[in-house]
Formats: structure tokens, sequence, C-alpha cells
């Protein structure tokens, strides 16, 4: 029994990365690439996003460009893919503020939006701070965080501090403190009520690759955090120790947005627009978006 139907929908991608960029140490590694991309679920009679991407105008496209992202498409394109328009789109679960997560807000006009408010917090500290000191700030823009704030104004920003279960039937939101930003979080949908070996997790990037749950050479069985945090890599492990247990002890249930090898995982497609899409699993009476 499935409640839920889960995509992962790439909108855009870096052909080159830097493997240390992905996980913390893998120096001299080489290069490979990775998808940017964000997740649908739907189900009970809900549209929700885990994340929004980035607007590729204004400060998100100087970032992009800066990362050297490329193939970027509009929401409107990205989940046409799968039948669903921006518009429809209820809620959004928001698991960091980065620009490629946290960027495009406005393309989802009827949501209800969701975030950790010690990672709004931060933020927007860390903007108060002299220029020397803004380092967190590489992946961030500004107008994002504004922009959030905001929603908050409106009424449609639900700051949540720590966890939050059954924030919708069968979903539930963790936070991760200090760990890749200083209030991260993921999602955890329970597709079939208390079953956790029927539960998937969407970890936005407190996991890049499968290869950090015990894969990495001469290290076999050891976790490793990703390359890329502003708090504590011990607090990644940790983390990624517990999201593990909350899946029924199956890592495979967890999925790393940015993880290239997905599309060999689980049934997968190309758009019209060279982008993949990732079918995680169906809900009752969903029909397949990649068959």
């Amino acid at each position: 029994m499935n409640d839920y139907s889960i995509w992962n929908l790439e909108y855009s991608y870096v052909t080159n990365y830097h493997m240390s960029g992905i996980i913390y140490g893998a120096h001299n590694e080489g290069h490979r690439k990775l998808p940017y991309c964000y997740t649908l679920i739907k189900g009970k009679g809900k549209t929700v996003m885990v994340d929004t991407g980035y607007n590729n105008e204004g400060g998100g496209k100087e970032m992009a460009d800066g990362f050297g992202v490329e193939g970027w498409h509009a929401p409107e394109e990205v989940l046409g893919e799968v039948g669903v328009n921006p518009d429809e789109v209820d809620t959004v679960f928001i698991t960091h503020s980065h620009f490629d997560h946290l960027g495009n807000l406005p393309a989802f006009k009827n949501a209800t939006f969701y975030m950790q408010e010690r990672e709004l917090d931060a933020w927007i500290k860390t903007m108060s701070l002299p220029d020397y000191l803004k380092w967190p700030m590489v992946a961030v823009d500004p107008d994002d965080i504004m922009r959030a704030v905001d929603l908050v104004k409106q009424g449609r920003m639900n700051l949540i501090n720590g966890d939050l279960e059954n924030v919708l039937p069968g979903i539930d939101l963790f936070a991760a403190i200090d760990t890749h930003t200083p209030g991260s979080m993921y999602v955890r949908v329970r597709n079939d009520g208390p079953d956790l070996n029927n539960a998937w997790i969407i970890a936005g990037d407190l996991v890049y690759t499968y290869e950090q749950f015990g894969g990495r050479p001469n290290a076999e069985g050891v976790y490793f955090p990703v390359g890329l945090a502003t708090g504590s890599q011990q607090n990644l492990v940790d983390v990624m120790d517990v999201m593990v247990k909350q899946v029924g002890d199956d890592y495979n249930k967890i999925i790393p947005i940015h993880e290239v090898a997905l599309k060999d995982i689980f049934p997968s497609r190309l758009t019209q627009y060279g982008l993949q899409i990732n079918e995680i699993c169906l809900a009752d009476g969903e029909t397949s978006k990649v068959k």
C-alpha cells in the first residue's frame, strides 16, 4: 500500500563538480555530474514540493553561473513532465536556504511553506555581519532570505522549531541543526502509516551520494559527511545514522537528490529537455510518469 507518489525531478545540473565538494575528504578524486533537483510528493489530495530550485535571473543566475550550473528549466516545464502545474502545489518544505533550494519561492504562489526557524534566523544574523565574516553566504542569495521573510509577513511561511511529525498525514519533518547549514531539515514520508519499511526520506543536502554510507575506498562501512558544511561534520554523520534508523535500517530508502546514480536505481527517463525524472514510488492508482 502506498499513500503517496514521489518523484525526484532534475531541473539543472553541473557537468563537472569536484568530488571534494560532494564527499568530505575526497580530494584529487576528479569530478562527476551533479544534478540539481527538487522533489514532488503527491497523494491524499495534496501536492507537495520539497524545495523550490532557483530562478535563473538576478542573484540566482549569478550564483548559478558561479557554480557552473547549466541546463536550467522553469518549474512549469519540469513539473509539466509529470502532469503538475506549479499553481497546484499547496505545500512546500524548505530543507535549507542555499540558492538552489530556496531560490524560486514566487513560482509557487498558492503554497504554504515550512522551514526551520533556526535556519532563517541564522542567515539573517549572518547577513548582518561585516563582509569579511560572511563566508557562509557563498551559496546563499540574500534576496531569497528576504523573500522568505516576506512570506512570514504574509502568513504563508510556517517557522518550526525542531521536529514535527504528521505535518501532513504520514509526513514528518526532522531538524538537522548545525549540519550542512544552521537549521537544515529533512522530510520522511511514511507510505503505510507506522511501517518504517515502507518509508522514504528526502534528505535535502544532508546526503549527496549513497557512497557516503560506507562505500569509500579503504574505509568500507564508515559513514562520511558531505563535502560542504557550514556546521559540524560530526553532526552530519550523526544525522545520517538517525535517518537510516528512521527508515527501518535501509539507507537505500534515503533519497540524496543530487545523486546521479538515482537513474540507475529507480525507474527513470529523460524529459524533452534532457533532464532526469526518477520515480521513487507510486501511490495506489497513480500512473507511472516514466513509462
